[in-house]
Order: structure tokens, then C-alpha cells, then sequence
């Protein structure tokens, strides 16, 4: 399948701001499913972007405006390929799988996606409540997919309940929020289990017949990394493998590896509006 994507976030400032110093993740990722095939930044005021590849491999570009301006706007225009066939029911998890999940080299190299992070952490008790109703987790590859229907079906979706800083175990005993609320959950609870997880930022097609939700601006699931077949997308907020209609930018620990907009300026206030498309342009 072939996107486009076109996304505008323009900032309006109470007043006059300068200094303006801002790095945005808004590029998609080119990988073994996924190939980028053409993408453009546009900065108003005029600005140049400096880019580099940061420790999780993302796509961060910086751009400067030093003198005074109202209103700020960034649009980005990016075209990708996507060719992804589901599988992960159809494997199943060998002992071979299984010794190498719990040998010290597969924790080592994959320490990052298995220590708790403020945006992950989940009380004992909380990861026990869910924990019991998930049931065992010998097969990690059967014990995320449980997660993942649980999840789903325990956590409303409301944009209104929780905030874009909320923490896992404040959004869990609301029992509402959204697709930021559910990686966080889901990812907490993989880690407790040895499962390595990460954080994935991203896009959302969600077509006239399609019942996927998701947010207006970026979308965000879970990748599970299983042994022999590499890193497995799994979106709650929709009960779903993350396939053709996932459009990868990032991935990292949680939400503060892969924020797509970062900045400070010199000023008052700010007002942010943000406009997505993502349309579907071959199938």
C-alpha cells in the first residue's frame, strides 16, 4: 500500500516570540516493510533543518529562527510504501524461543525495552491485577496477544481523560485515554514479564469502511521483539497487528524518545492547531 501524508502543526504565540530553537520527529522510517519514498519539511518563518539519526535510530531534524514572529508553521509531506502480511498468530514459540528469552545475553542486549520509565511505570499491584486476568506468560508470543484483548477491552477511548505527560499508573485506574495510554499500560506490563517492548510513533489509515481508532495527529502502539523473527507490532487501542495501515516515524523507550515536537523560544503563551491527512494513494 502507498500514503501520503500531509502534517501541519502551526503554533500561535500570545505575542512577539524570538530564539526559537525546535527538533521535530516527523520523518518515516525506511526499513525491511516500510520504504520511504520521497519526504519534504516546510518552516514558516523561512528556516533550514539540520538533520541526524539519534540513539534509537529516529529521524531528528533542528531548525533555528532567531528573529521575532507571531506564528510559527512546519508542514511536513511524506510518501511511503508499505508491504506487511500478518503472521504473528501463525508462530508459534519454540523452546529454542523460549531459552533464548531467558538467557543473560538476550536481557543484556535488550535492556533499554525492559527497564520500567517514568511514562511505563505501573505499581505491583496494578501490574498483578492485570497480570491475573492475562494469565500465564511462559509463551510470550500468546501471553502479548491476551495483553493486548485485555487492554483493549479494559481501556476506553477518550481524548478528554488524560493528558499528553499522564503516566501509566495514573491512566490505568481511569480506565480511559488514548493510544498514548494504551502503549504505555501494554509496555509496563511486558517488561514486568521479561518481554522486551518499545514505544512506536507513527501514522494511522484509517479508511471509510475501517473501524480502527485513532488520534488526529500521530498514532502510537507496541513492538514485541521475539526471538528469530525480530521486533512484532501490536496496536491496543485497536486490538490489532500493526500492519499496512501503521505508518512508522518512530520508535524508542516510551513517548519521550519519539515526541514528534520539541522547542523553547523566547516569549509568552502559545496556542498549537494540527491538521493530519493521510491519504491512500495504491493499494
Amino acid at each position: 500500500m502507498k500514503f501520503q501524508i500531509e502534517h501541519t502543526n502551526t503554533f500561535y504565540y500570545d505575542n512577539f516570540v524570538d530564539q526559537s530553537m525546535n527538533h521535530i520527529r516527523l520523518k518515516p522510517r525506511t526499513d525491511e516493510c516500510q520504504r520511504l519514498l520521497a519526504y519534504r519539511t516546510e518552516i514558516t518563518p523561512g528556516s533550514m533543518t539540520k538533520e541526524h539519526i539519534d540513539l534509537w535510530g529516529n529521524h531528528v531534524e533542528t531548525f533555528f529562527i532567531p528573529e521575532k514572529h507571531e506564528h510559527l508553521t512546519l508542514k511536513t509531506t511524506s510518501t511511503v510504501s508499505i508491504q506487511k502480511s500478518p503472521f504473528i498468530r501463525m508462530i508459534e514459540c519454540s523452546d529454542e524461543m523460549r531459552t533464548i528469552f531467558h538467557s543473560e545475553l538476550f536481557r543484556r542486549h535488550y535492556l533499554a525495552y525492559l527497564n520500567e520509565t517514568p511514562y511505563t511505570f505501573l505499581y505491583k499491584e496494578q501490574i498483578e491485577e492485570i497480570f491475573n486476568e492475562v494469565g500465564d506468560a511462559s509463551d510470550p508470543i500468546r501471553f502479548s496477544l491476551r495483553l493486548m484483548e485485555y487492554i483493549n477491552q479494559s481501556i476506553r477511548y477518550d481524548t478528554t481523560t488524560t493528558q499528553v505527560n499522564t503516566k501509566a499508573y495514573e491512566s490505568w485506574p481511569l480506565r480511559s485515554g488514548v493510544c498514548q495510554d494504551y502503549a504505555h499500560v501494554m509496555i509496563g506490563v511486558l517488561r514486568s514479564q521479561g518481554i522486551p517492548a518499545r514505544y512506536v510513533s507513527g501514522y494511522l489509515y484509517v479508511g471509510e469502511d475501517s473501524a480502527l481508532v485513532g488520534d488526529a495527529a500521530t498514532h502510537a502502539w507496541v513492538e514485541v521483539m521475539v526471538p528469530g523473527i525480530g521486533w512484532i507490532g501490536l496496536d491496543p487501542t485497536n486490538n490489532v497487528e500493526a500492519l499496512e495501515q501503521h505508518i512508522r516515524i518512530g520508535t524508542g523507550r516510551d513517548y519521550a524518545d519519539v515526541s514528534p515536537l520539541q522547542g523553547v523560544y523566547r516569549g509568552g503563551g502559545q496556542n498549537l492547531d494540527v491538521k493530519v491527512s493521510v491519504t491512500l494513494l495504491d493499494q
